[in-house]
């Protein structure tokens, strides 16, 4: 078989696995059906349960929608876009040098140490050079090569990591349109790389996995105040805003500036600068349509009586790496406890309807161990380091209790303000790779006061039992959004959020879109690289086969003929053997 008619066959089976292949990889949140939830129809809008069913199908046709060239049938029911979209990213973590494995110092070190041998550049007896030289030869190949090899798979490794990272914000954030999105914290992998090396992961970051976005500018991101301006308005609609759908929250995590006893001044600041501030609020409010509504809302001269407040998000995002100690940098911990005393004393009471809050953070809150994959754990480090916090899987009890109290107004006690319910919100973090979804609540009829503590269940058992929005149990929802990384099947989370007009609140639901692990995204772009390369050799091939020149034999009285010589034993056309002639006689054989 000619090599043309192997890639022929080669090509009619890579070219349409290929083509299938590239196709899913490129629209896999089409082939999943990833959408943002949406909020649902009015008829079913004032129910009062805080969990709405998932409409899969109404939020697969609404983000189709917006991508189709044609009008497609509207759903059923009535149900329309979260003005609030929030795209979350967890720990991308990207590596650099430092997971590079080479000896320090130049390439091939036994070459070079070899080749001063066999030079006599080397001050050695002749004996201690061919004995040095032997052992180099054998670490050429034994040490040089399969560093320099596996040096070389780690920055292709990285470099198509950067692109896999890339491919997965970019697919999810076309397909779906957020309206916001935050990256998690870990956006780097590890906190002890040097200023250049941290300035080159931070390039990659922005030029790279996330190119077309920006960090939230200082003079947005803002400190706690009484008197505050908005960041934005949330369209009723749920179009996006041009300027927050390129922007990134970035969350601080323990692999950008370290934990409690690893942070300095040095590391914060250098996040601070590429990142953004670890620190701030965010506030977007929902503007009310309907004039009898709005006449509703609390006013001090009209409405002084009513506990409606206007309708608004207020996204926290809040460093909780030095929230536990011993810290390092006490001024940085108390930095990160005033800027939470701010919160709280800004926060609107209680007993008012209409604001919700988003806290975005990096370690999760404590769970006993079984709950999630991570389990309590703390690690210190030595006093000669100063004692501090070295490495935790969760904040402590107490750092838990202060979100849930503190920033969120929630109480074991019924007699406290507004039942001890607290304000409407969610917290979403990253840090635990596999993910986790729970529910965090405090039953207030159990035993004395002093005895009850905080409890947490897996999200659907605590939502199958009836434990959400259970009365005298106030509680609230923590998200873990599993990893971004290929081991983790390239995860993203889709957070919506919508206003209840007649219940005066807001209601969220929470979805995954996974691309799945690193090695589809590279079998695809392998396989893709192949089809071209065959195509183009198949072509060469072709035009090499056309441009042969043809040789055809001459034909007489319908017989090939030669150029009239005839080898000893041949049969001439008219069937006689001819005989060998030696000096004109013709000779038997």
């Amino acid at each position: 078989m000619s090599l043309v008619a192997i890639l022929r066959h080669g090509l009619r089976l890579i070219i349409p696995l290929a083509v299938v292949s590239t196709l899913y990889l490129y629209l896999y949140p089409v082939f999943l059906g990833c959408a943002f939830p949406v909020a649902p129809s009015t008829s079913s809008s004032s129910s009062s349960s805080n969990d709405v069913e998932l409409d899969s199908k109404a939020a697969f046709i609404e983000a189709a929608r917006h991508h189709l060239p044609l009008p497609i049938p509207l759903r059923s029911t009535d149900s329309r876009p979260a003005p609030f979209r929030l795209l979350a990213l967890g720990d991308p973590q990207l590596e650099g040098d430092t997971a590079i494995r080479r000896i320090p110092g130049p390439a091939f070190p036994h070459a070079r140490s070899w080749w001063s041998q066999v030079t006599f550049k080397a001050p050695n007896s002749l004996r201690q050079r061919v004995r040095q030289s032997l052992h180099d030869v054998i670490d050429i190949f034994l040490e040089d090569v399969f560093n320099e090899l596996e040096s070389l798979r780690k920055r292709i490794d990285i470099f198509g990591n950067d692109f896999y990272l890339a491919h997965i914000y970019r697919t999810v954030q076309w397909w779906t349109r957020p309206t916001h999105v935050t990256v998690l914290g870990d956006l780097l992998g590890s906190q002890w790389i040097g200023i250049e090396e941290f300035r080159s992961r931070g390039r990659r970051y922005w030029d790279r996995v996330m190119r077309g976005t920006e960090r939230v500018p200082d003079d947005v991101a803002a400190y706690p105040s009484m008197e505050y301006e908005l960041a934005d308005y949330l369209s009723p609609s749920g179009e996006p805003s041009p300027i927050w759908s390129r922007r990134v929250i970035n969350v601080a995590g323990n692999h950008d500036i370290g934990y409690a006893g690893d942070i300095n001044q040095d590391r914060f600041g250098r996040f601070e600068r590429l990142f953004g501030k670890a620190n701030y609020e965010l506030r977007f409010e929902l503007p009310i349509e309907d004039p009898n509504l709005n006449a509703t809302v609390v006013d001090d001269e009209k409405n002084p009586d009513s506990d409606r407040l206007p309708p608004e998000i207020r996204v926290i995002v809040l460093n909780d790496m030095n929230l536990d100690t011993p810290a390092k940098d006490t001024s940085l911990q108390d930095q990160t406890y005033a800027f939470i005393n701010s919160i709280i004393e800004t926060s609107a009471a209680v007993e008012y309807n209409g604001h919700f809050t988003v806290i975005l953070t990096h370690i999760p809150l404590y769970k006993p161990e079984g709950v999630c994959v991570d389990s309590p754990f703390f690690d210190f480090h030595g006093e000669h380091d100063g004692g501090g916090v070295k490495e935790q899987n969760l904040l402590s009890y107490d750092a838990s209790k202060g979100f849930l109290e503190g920033l969120l107004g929630m109480s074991g006690n019924p007699d406290a303000p507004g039942n001890g319910r607290g304000r409407r919100g969610v917290i979403l973090n990253g840090h635990d790779h596999e993910g986790c979804d729970t529910y965090h609540y405090i039953n207030q009829t159990q035993g004395e006061l002093s005895d009850r503590r905080w409890e947490v269940e897996r999200w659907p058992t605590a939502k199958g039992r009836g434990a959400v929005g259970a009365p005298g149990a106030p509680g609230l929802r923590e998200i873990t959004v599993r990893s971004m990384m290929g081991d983790f099947g390239g995860n993203a989370g889709l957070l919506s959020a919508w206003f209840d007009e007649e219940t005066w609140s807001w209601k969220f639901e929470y979805a995954t879109c996974a691309l799945g692990t690193q090695h589809f995204w590279w079998f695809v772009h392998s396989l893709d690289f192949a089809a071209i390369v065959g195509i183009f050799a198949y072509i060469v091939l072709l035009v090499t086969e056309a441009n042969k020149p043809q040789t055809s034999p001459v034909k007489l009285n319908g017989s090939a003929k030669s150029n009239g010589t005839v080898p000893n034993g041949a049969v001439h056309s008219n069937g006689e053997a001819k005989k060998p002639i030696e000096n004109g006689e013709a000779k038997s054989s």
